[in-house]
């Protein structure tokens, strides 16, 4: 029985010690799968830090060329909305000028219907003094006064050719003018077209 006894104490401390040296190796592989695993953390750790520093730095320059990206865009506003409106200002009195110059225009064609209805009476008018003079050569003091009514007349047919003349040189001058006008619009309506077309630069 002393001997079986032994024999199972010895194969128990047999065992016991293989349990030992497997918890300890056990130990030493679990501590250096936790130092292992703490270097892979701080790692991670650093990693973290550094990517939080970089997106804090680039949201910072993103913020910043937003900033100037908004500078720039008012500033070019400002100017395109300054041109515009002294494009729209310089239209609108040209536009006035040209209302004047058609004014001025119906004027002038109503004088000159009038001055054809002057010039067709005076004409048949000088008929009838025409007429007046063959039948009054028995009478000289007569003729002299139908010459001296002709004289008339003419002289004052002469003013009305003349101020009809005026009065045509006046309407060439203000078509002329008007095309001008009208040119200078549609060249000022185009500019504006562009300007508010064109895309705004930064």
């Amino acid at each position: 029985m002393l001997v079986i006894a032994l024999a199972v104490a010895g194969v128990a401390c047999a065992w016991a010690y293989q349990l030992q040296q497997a918890l300890d190796g056990g130990a030493a592989q679990m501590e250096r799968y936790a130092k292992r695993i703490s270097d892979l953390e701080d790692r991670l750790s650093d990693t973290d830090e550094g990517l939080s520093q970089n997106t804090q730095a680039m949201a910072v320059k993103i913020k910043e060329l937003y900033s100037e990206v908004d500078k720039l865009w008012a500033s070019a506003w400002r100017r395109n909305k300054a041109a515009i409106e002294e494009l729209e200002k310089t239209s609108a009195s040209q536009v006035k000028k040209v209302a004047a110059a058609e004014k001025t225009l119906a004027t002038n064609a109503e004088q000159i219907k009038s001055a054809s209805g002057d010039i067709a009476r005076l004409k048949s008018v000088a008929g009838d003094l025409e007429r007046l003079m063959a039948s009054a050569k028995a009478n000289q003091a007569e003729v002299e006064r139908v010459a001296d009514s002709v004289n008339r007349v003419n002289v004052e047919l002469a003013k009305l050719n003349k101020r009809v003349q005026e009065n045509e040189d006046w309407v060439n001058s203000i078509n002329t003018f008007r095309g001008q006008i009208n040119r200078s619009i549609t060249d000022l309506q185009s500019s504006v077209r562009n300007l508010q077309s064109a895309p705004s630069t930064p």
